[in-house]
């Protein structure tokens, strides 16, 4: 059985994390001169003024809120509806060697949400399923547009935290269109050539049909434009896999250095955003101060989720079989690259897996779910997890202006009941979809049929899944079958409502903010760049998104592991 090498592991996290520190620095100062226009000249000038001509707006024009989430919601209805009609129609469709019928209405309606949110849950197999049209016009597009809005509405909730005496907070289309443009594109190409050359396949070609050998028959290989959707895939935090196997398939992810290109792909923009925020603010400190809440709350869920394997199964050590676990595992990545792309992808809202998350020890596999319910805040996906923080940041700064008897006030400007109701509905509505759904399917006759285990495992898997879709993560426990009618249109309605309610009350709080004048700190103001605050943040975002869940933690993974090492 494979030994694992904890000291290189823990050497190789240290290393990693530094590297992703720098370029995240680096990289978060390049998004903010994309967005503040300072690219738009030359060549790209011309090009993005035709642009946005043909859309119907210019470089110079600004939004308020409304506006702007009233653009965010067309834009990505469009694409939904767009989305949704290809795969109702792929059958008829060119660029379909294999001859894929159409999707079914359920499953058609459930990925079209899933791709449009960032979501990227899957309940088909994408080699068995999509055409290379579905995949490069339908998947691969959404994988740039949907991070793509993530990010805008990011870089839109910093302008009203950061602006004064205004109620604009910038324009979707222009947002959008530079997005795209100089940060997903150029990055997703580099990275695309880079894992080409790792052996990454990109292709059109028929699926290959080999003899096999033996008692195994024929076998059909599935060809297809990996290596494109592969770079934005991870680089957007979609998580969408081309293949069922997701990142674990090796014509995805074929060697260890591609696994942690993947990983860095992951983390790149979620780590980016907390220092553009500081560069608009004014303030680097207020970057560093989200970016150690995040890291804070990463680590520490890392390190168990390790040490948790590294353990391995106590029933095989009643074998003699000592060493960890490698059930659902890959050995070319070993723990520690399965433990790395585990929490990243978990951390965000990516929801890639280059391992079986179901097949992990009990407790291994809560530290995914926990990931997941505390919102995605560490690091948060693309846009997503930023706008996350900052509702739980509000949160923490009204209730600690309570406890010391001033008004609340984060960056000079007073929190009052406008953006606390904002905050809170960010923070709550995906964790109450995640009860009231988990619920419904417990009550319901003959929705447990999906559960492939009993007893607490099985309703971690189900916790788990809703969670995921809530969350618009997208990764899974294998061993639940969300296929469903009941599970594709419950999916599909927490994929949408836990992406644009919180999306929308996010920007509804920034319009509000951005109204306001700033006020000069006094004697009993708290400082939001301290020590102090970010203890107490990330106190807040345990307390609010941990305890929430308990009941279900300690019914599910904690039941399940003190069965586990009973010998249950």
């Amino acid at each position: 059985m494979a030994q694992p090498a904890p000291l290189l592991d823990g050497l190789l996290f240290i290393a990693f994390f530094i590297a992703v520190t720098i370029a995240g620095v680096l990289f978060g100062r390049y998004m903010g001169h994309v967005f503040s226009g300072d690219y738009s000249r030359g060549i790209p000038g011309t090009l993005e003024a035709r642009l946005f001509r043909f859309i119907g707006t210019s470089a110079g024009e600004e939004e308020d809120w409304m506006g702007y989430a009233r653009e965010m919601l067309i834009f990505n209805g469009i694409g939904f509806i767009a989305l949704l009609a290809l795969l109702l129609l792929q059958g008829y469709l060119p660029l379909n060697p294999e001859g894929f019928g159409a999707f079914d209405p359920g499953t058609a309606l459930h990925t079209a949400a899933s791709f449009v949110t960032n979501t990227n849950y899957q309940i088909y197999a994408g080699e068995a399923s999509a055409s290379y049209l579905t995949q490069m016009a339908g998947f691969t597009v959404q994988n740039f547009l949907s991070p793509a809005t993530g990010i805008c509405i990011a870089i839109a909730v910093m302008r009203g935290v950061t602006r004064r005496s205004t109620d604009r907070i910038g324009n979707f289309r222009v947002d959008v269109t530079r997005c795209v443009l100089y940060i997903l594109i150029p990055v997703a190409f580099l990275a695309a050539l880079l894992l080409v050359s790792q052996g990454v396949i990109q292709n059109v070609d028929p699926y290959v049909h080999a003899a096999g050998y033996g008692p195994a028959g024929p076998q059909t290989i599935a060809m297809g434009p990996v290596a494109s959707q592969e770079a934005v895939k991870e680089f957007g935090t979609n998580g969408g896999g081309f293949f069922n196997a997701n990142s674990a398939h090796p014509y995805e992810n074929p060697t260890p250095f591609t696994n942690l290109v993947e990983i860095f792909l992951i983390l790149l923009i979620p780590v980016s955003l907390p220092f553009v925020f500081g560069r608009m603010a004014g303030s680097m400190r207020q970057g560093w101060a989200i970016y150690i809440v995040m890291l804070a709350i990463y680590l520490p869920a890392l390190g168990t989720l390790y040490v948790a394997e590294l353990d391995g199964n106590p029933l095989m050590g009643q074998l003699d079989v000592t060493g960890i676990s490698m059930e659902g595992k890959e050995v070319r990545f070993g723990l520690g690259g399965t433990a790395l792309f585990a929490a990243s992808t978990t951390a965000t809202s990516c929801g890639a897996v280059n391992a079986m998350f179901d097949s992990f020890m009990p407790i291994a596999g809560m530290v995914p779910m926990l990931l997941i319910l505390l919102g995605e805040v560490a690091f948060g996906g693309v846009g997503s997890g930023f706008y996350t923080v900052i509702g739980f940041i509000v949160v923490a700064v009204f209730i600690a202006g309570l406890m010391i008897g001033r008004t609340p006030e984060y960056l000079g400007k007073k929190i009052e009941v406008q953006e606390m109701r904002m905050a809170v509905l960010t923070v709550l509505v995906p964790g109450v979809l995640v009860l009231i759904l988990t619920g419904v399917a417990l009550f319901l006759p003959g929705t447990a049929g999906a559960m492939h285990n009993p007893g607490p495992h099985g309703l971690s898997e189900l916790v788990y899944t809703f969670a995921s879709m809530s969350n618009n993560n997208g990764s899974a426990f294998a061993g639940f079958d969300a296929s469903g009618i009941f599970y594709a249109l419950a999916g599909a309605a927490a994929m949408t409502i836990g992406r644009f309610v919180p999306a929308v009350a996010m920007l509804a709080l920034a319009g509000s903010i951005a109204q306001k004048k700033t006020v000069p700190p006094g004697p009993g103001t708290l400082p939001t760049a301290s020590a102090t605050f970010t203890v107490w943040t990330i106190l807040v975002i345990l307390i609010v998104g941990a305890l929430t869940f308990f009941p279900l933690f300690a019914m599910g993974p904690i039941v399940d592991h003190l069965l586990l090492s009973g010998g249950g």
